[in-house]
């Protein structure tokens, strides 16, 4: 799986890994400049003297730099960052990052190089280089994956040999996510090889002899190609880059792993600054009815990148990282929390202008010959006094009686016809519609346990627990009868029993007995971390199982002599043994934590 210190268990890798962790760290302070870096033209300016590295040697950047006019960059990095007649600074002026790189560059910086800055300066710091020197949401998108924390199996298919150079030690999202010219990819090859040394053996040279380039030099040939310092896509958008207005209520819909859906209501309002904002929400988990009440502060970076907290300092706290649409009318993203990031709701906002919002449905699946079936729909601003002819769900459903509405939801009851069609049906209430509100089908036909791939790490004694949620997907093979094909209908969780059985990795394994347990909600919590007495060789409880899932529901397909199961590895694997927290500092002797 390709994120920072996945199982391959590398230092190099552990040690990339923990410079993410506590992203965000700066919004807790709240004194800020207006908006630091965010332009009223466009950025690029030409620059024709050569920029002087900081040994000396003149470097001769293929793109222009940006010049640098924030304060506090100049006299706290000019030390080591040279400035020449046009404000460009070595190093800085020549890439491009996220809120995220830029931040764990000033933490590296404060970690090993003695830089001091205060939270507010580095929060201004961060800022102004994001504005500066970001990302076009173009640019962003194959990346989100990194910033919204998601554990995925990424591929890089522009070319897979540099992407293995580059996994070896973290995620391919950590590169996609920058843009810089030739010499600072060269520069970065060699700033790895510097402080990591290990990273040859890992990836960046290859044994023998021969004349073809070694991977490091590859690397650098595609990267400096794929991802140089000037695009048409940052030029577009730096050019029209403003502070988007996002004051006002938003509809809420969203899914959390573990949990089911959610619906409900953000209220956003201005902040201290105009590119500050605070959040009131509050969201229903449909399958429980569990209601949660959420207040939190954000910036909004480069115009469109969402960053916030809710709940600071509570149990509770989930990071928010978010994407605001070009028509600021949509923000989608992932709200999370947990020692890994393992926990929290995929989002989305939906900007409400008055009008009725449809959100979503539950629950989405309709079985044929369904009678007097209880369905609630979740909006904002639902008709209070609904009658059952203002509900359309397209043929073969009847909606038989309304109960309610406080605006923001509505029970319906439904019957579905025997011979209705299986497939999706749209949803039409009010003047607006909701595309593939419910799925009419047949039966469950079969299972699939999601992620089909898990990880969660050993923890509590030394080290945190890193957990795994998984869900019991069902599906129904669609109008052709057959399965994994383009018309199946995803009919989303289904009550199940879950179990474990023993994924044979070694001769007469044992994992099953001391990795730890899974809930019946399906969510797997690892057991301790250290030597145990109990295993063979006093080994740690790390090791491979199946998670099964079984169902029995009366939703079935027709036929069926017995339960479907459906089952997805789980690997569970060490803690983060090293974790570079750069406000600790180094220790003296030590290059690195």
């Amino acid at each position: 799986m390709r994120r920072e210190a996945t199982a391959r268990g590398t230092i190099h890798g552990v040690l990339a890994a923990g410079m993410a962790v506590g992203v965000l760290v700066f919004l807790g302070a709240r004194t800020l400049p207006q908006v630091p870096g965010m332009p009223e033209a466009p950025l690029i300016e030409p620059a024709a003297a050569p920029v002087a590295g900081a040994a000396g040697d003149p470097i001769r950047a293929d793109d222009d730099g940006y010049p640098i006019d924030n304060e506090i960059i100049i006299v706290r990095c000019q030390r080591c960052h040279e400035r020449d007649e046009q404000g460009r600074m070595t190093r800085i002026s020549y890439e491009r990052k996220t809120p995220e790189g830029w931040q764990t560059s000033v933490r590296r910086m404060m970690a090993l190089n003695d830089v001091s800055l205060g939270p507010d300066e580095a929060r201004e710091v961060v800022r102004y280089l994001s504005n500066r020197q970001g990302l076009a949401p173009e640019e962003l998108e194959p990346g989100r994956f990194e910033v919204e924390r998601r554990l995925i199996e990424h591929v890089y298919e522009a070319d897979r040999d540099v992407e293995n150079t580059c996994i070896q030690c973290h995620s391919m999202g950590r590169v996609i996510t920058q843009r810089r010219t030739r010499e600072e990819w060269e520069l970065l090859m060699a700033t790895h090889r510097g402080l990591y040394p290990l990273v040859d053996f890992q990836g960046f040279l290859r044994g023998g002899d021969g004349d073809a380039p070694q991977p490091v030099d590859v690397a650098i040939d595609h990267l400096s190609e794929a991802f140089p310092l000037e695009t048409p896509e940052w030029s577009a958008w730096s050019a029209s880059m403003r502070t988007p207005r996002l004051a006002g209520t938003w509809a809420l819909a969203g899914f959390e792993p573990g949990k089911g859906q959610i619906f409900g209501t953000v209220e956003i309002s201005a902040g201290d600054a105009p590119d500050e904002f605070r959040s009131r929400a509050s969201y229903t988990y449909a399958e429980s009815g569990q209601e949660v009440s959420r207040s939190g502060q954000s910036i909004v970076y480069t115009g469109y990148q969402w960053r916030g907290r809710s709940n600071p300092g509570g149990a509770d706290e989930l990071r928010e990282v978010m994407t605001v649409d070009r028509g600021w009318q949509a923000m989608t993203g992932r709200w999370f929390a947990g020692a890994y990031d393992e926990f929290g709701p995929d989002v989305k906002l939906t900007r409400v202008s008055g009008g009725p919002v449809v959100s979503g449905v539950h629950p989405r699946a309709i079985r044929t010959g369904a009678s007097s079936t209880e369905l609630r729909v979740h909006g904002v601003n639902l008709p209070a006094n609904a009658d059952a002819a203002d509900f359309d769900f397209g043929p073969g459903v009847r909606v038989e009686s309304v109960a309610g509405g406080d605006g923001s939801r509505v029970t319906v009851r439904l019957s579905v016809d025997d011979d209705a069609a299986v497939g999706g049906r749209d949803l039409f209430l009010g003047g607006v519609g909701l595309p593939g509100a419910i799925r009419v089908h047949d039966g469950v036909d079969r299972l699939e346990v999601t992620p089909r791939a898990g990880m969660a790490r050993i923890g509590g004694a030394a080290f945190p627990k890193g957990y795994q949620p998984y869900d019991a997907i069902g599906w129904d093979d669609g109008p052709d009868g057959e399965p994994n094909t383009a018309d199946d209908l995803r009919l989303g969780r289904v009550p199940v029993t879950w179990s474990m059985e023993e994924y044979a990795a070694t001769f007469d394994d044992d994992d099953i007995q001391y990795v730890g347990a899974l809930g019946s909600d399906g969510i797997f919590t690892p057991a301790i971390d250290g030597p145990n007495e109990s295993r063979v060789g006093d080994r740690n409880n790390v090791g491979d199982v199946w998670v099964v899932a079984t169902y029995a529901g009366a939703d079935a397909a027709p036929g069926a002599t017995r339960s479907l199961r459906a089952r997805a590895h789980l690997i569970v694997t060490v803690p983060l043994y090293l974790k570079f927290d750069p406000w600790q500092g180094v220790p003296t002797g030590r290059l690195v934590p």
